[in-house]
């Protein structure tokens, strides 16, 4: 196959490939070439190491192998049985057909004309029979690019391998964007299972040392090893979906972990900032025995300001969670008008949607009086009426309802209240994608935004299951049958807003990262793994992290300056990079605070070192995280306070200490984000809780200070 030349115009990670193809090891969340700023006009930009490889699959045909990239029409959707890329439909032993009446492409300059062999009788008697290959081929095969030949129970190279041989089930299909998320991350994997067999077998773990190691150095080192560990453990590396029971998906936040922030007063020296114990379970508790929702009987729905309130959502509410279609907006208003806002999934709709606008143009719910009710709440009451009777019914129309009923329970910092409701969209969900042909057609898009919303509320490291740990819902088991948005297909009326899917996609790749870190490192099993262990995977969770924000596109990769930042998505993404950065250097921290000596190693000193920078970076403009409070508040908060818990400690360590910036500065620092943590402790018991253990904690960090002499 002839080389690729790279465009001159390809991205950072593009760049870094030999001769157009991807090298195996290389992350391959690429969103550089999604709309630009002027028209908004989305294009699927996330790129394939496949299509980078082969000739051109796409749907419509406009694959460009300069850059990898799959542009295709502004908003219109890509079927996705289609998507699939040329080196997969190899591996299963199917070619793609030559279309009808075409030809070979000549070679080497000469003409079309055919050189006859005298072996093969003529065309006129030949019968074009159809040839015996595999239909689909087994995950070993896949994952080393091998021909299968599809033998049950084993083929033959699983056979030779003594591995386990599991075929995909039929009918799960990937696009070329599922297949980056499910793929190009698995290097972790690897990782995660050399490590186990090292644990097994005594395996050397230092082939995999390097973040930027080639994948195919694994694969094949596992592959070797598999006669040998597999009777053990049970199980081999063949991608997500198919790792035994006894490990579960790495890609899903774990059911028991270490990450919340409460979790961090059992550390030494943070433990002797507050005066009693404290249950990590103490704040789930605390919601849970809070007053419910009363809304007043006199509550009025004004529609004077529907206009302002729905350019506002698509706006400033929409690019949070791109479930709201702007160009079918116009027939949701008329349909709701003429049921007089009180009946059915459209009223609903658009009442969510009022309130939610309302919402965003009032600001930061923090900022609101305490004794009046929070912007939006007539409308939101008006569609909590008409909730009742949406529980019952199995549409995407109903979940879309309970998605949006979340996100406004959310910005009123009421998060068990937005977990009932979601339980309800992830089981309105799974009925409708656990068979073929129930969710339908046109309803497609919709309901993959709203499958991923519901995930991305379960699997993000400082969300509900890891600061409450309430139970998972079961949702993530669709998560390789659903495809990534596409975009909303434009239904001939004029839109009232932008479809954009920036922010929703980098998200979903972030978070799907965060839960990688939890399992790896903050899994109970995981927690007292020494940091000679752990330095493997952190490094390669740190390279991961690093391609994630190369990947970013032009208007929302933000600068890795302290200059503050006007656009909110940019912020919000700039304080998620640095909230990653620390969960993954913070076991650094632990080892120091468990034995100073620990850090006269060079490489604990500069993990260290990376960890404090990230942690004081979210914590220096404390007012930088109204950018994202309204989806985000309860959550950001419980962040900020493990960070400046995580810091304080810091503070009290001599090797630490010299980390930071100077102790007056540090000072100042702290005493804002104490501030700011207790404005917000009248919106939740939680957040009253959590100010109250900071302002504890900075009392007792300043006598500590004063006593060991390292206070003037």
């Amino acid at each position: 196959m002839a080389a690729v030349t790279p465009s001159p115009d390809v991205s950072p990670v593009s760049a870094a490939t030999t001769n157009g193809h991807f090298p195996h090891d290389q992350f391959c969340l690429n969103l550089a070439a999604l709309p630009d700023t002027s028209n908004f006009v989305l294009k699927t930009a996330l790129k394939s190491p496949h299509l980078a490889l082969d000739s051109p699959i796409s749907p419509n045909g406009l694959y460009s192998p300069s850059n990898g990239i799959l542009n295709g029409p502004a908003f219109k959707k890509r079927p996705r049985n289609m998507s699939q890329s040329s080196t997969e439909r190899d591996l299963s032993g199917d070619k793609p057909p030559l279309s009808a009446g075409a030809a070979p492409a000549a070679t080497n300059g000469a003409d079309s004309r055919q050189t006859t062999n005298p072996k093969k009788r003529p065309s006129t008697d030949t019968i074009d029979y159809p040839r015996r290959r595999a239909t689909i081929a087994c995950e070993i095969c896949r994952s080393r690019k091998s021909r299968c030949d599809g033998s049950r129970p084993k083929c033959r190279l699983c056979t030779e391998l003594n591995a386990e041989c599991v075929y995909r089930e039929p009918g799960i299909k990937l696009d070329a964007g599922d297949k980056l998320i499910l793929e190009r991350l698995n290097r972790i994997e690897g990782l995660l299972q050399t490590n186990i067999m090292s644990q097994t077998a005594n395996i050397n773990l230092g082939t995999t040392h390097s973040p930027t190691a080639s994948n195919s150095t694994n694969e094949e080192m596992l592959a070797r090893s598999t006669s040998n560990v597999s009777s053990h453990i049970g199980m081999v590396p063949m991608g997500l979906g198919t790792w035994s029971s006894t490990t579960g998906n790495i890609s899903t936040m774990p059911k028991y972990h270490t990450t919340p922030a409460l979790h961090l007063l059992q550390w030494p020296m943070i433990r002797d900032l507050v005066s009693r114990p404290y249950d990590p379970q103490v704040l789930l508790q605390l919601e849970m025995a809070r007053e419910p929702l009363h809304f007043g009987a006199s509550q009025s729905v004004d529609l004077s300001n529907t206009a302002g309130y729905v350019h506002a959502y698509f706006e400033r509410v929409n690019v949070w969670y791109a479930c709201v279609n702007p160009h079918n907006w116009t027939s949701y208003y008329r349909t709701a008008l003429s049921h007089g806002f009180r009946e059915g999934p459209e009223s609903c709709v658009v009442l969510l949607v009022l309130a939610l606008g309302a919402a965003s143009s009032a600001g930061s719910i923090s900022q609101q009086p305490p004794d009046k009710d929070p912007p939006g709440l007539s409308y939101f009451a008006a569609a909590w009426a008409l909730l009742p009777s949406l529980m019952t019914r199995n549409t995407v129309l109903s979940a879309q309802c309970h998605i949006l009923a979340s996100a406004y329970l959310f910005y009123i910092v009421r998060p068990l209240e937005a977990w009932n409701l979601l339980t309800s969209t992830s089981m309105k969900l799974q009925l409708l994608l656990s068979a073929p042909g129930r969710l339908p057609s046109h309803s497609k898009e919709l309901g993959e935004r709203v499958y991923w919303n519901t995930l991305l509320f379960e699997r993000y490291a400082r969300d509900l299951l890891a600061e409450l740990d309430l139970p998972h819902s079961g949702i993530v088991q669709f998560e390789e049958s659903v495809g990534l948005p596409g975009g909303f297909e434009d239904e001939g009326e004029e839109a009232v807003g932008k479809d954009e899917l920036w922010y929703f996609l980098a998200e979903i790749a972030l978070r799907r990262l965060l839960n990688r870190v939890s399992h790896l490192i903050y899994t109970k099993t995981n927690a007292q793994t020494s940091t000679a262990t752990l330095e493997p995977l952190v490094a390669e969770l740190d390279y991961q992290l690093a391609q994630w924000y190369e990947g970013l596109p032009a208007p929302v990769r933000f600068p890795h300056s302290k200059v503050p930042l006007s656009n909110p998505v940019q912020t919000v993404l700039r304080l998620r990079y640095f909230a990653c950065r620390t969960i993954i250097f913070r076991p650094y921290i632990l080892a120091v605070l468990n034995d100073e000596s620990a850090a006269m190693d060079p490489t604990v000193q500069e993990n260290c070192t990376k960890c404090l920078e990230a942690c004081v970076r979210q914590l220096e403009h404390i007012s930088a995280h109204h950018a994202g409070h309204l989806p985000y508040l309860w959550q950001g908060a419980l962040s900020i306070v493990s960070q400046t818990l995580l810091v304080m400690g810091a503070t009290m360590s001599p090797s630490l200490s010299a980390l930071l910036p100077p102790p007056h500065q540090m000072d100042v620092i702290i005493e804002e984000v104490v501030y700011e943590i207790e404005r917000f402790a009248h919106l939740a018991p939680s957040l009253r809780l959590s100010a109250e253990i900071l302002r504890e904690a900075e009392e007792r960090r300043q006598m500590f200070l004063r006593s060991a002499g390292l206070k003037v």
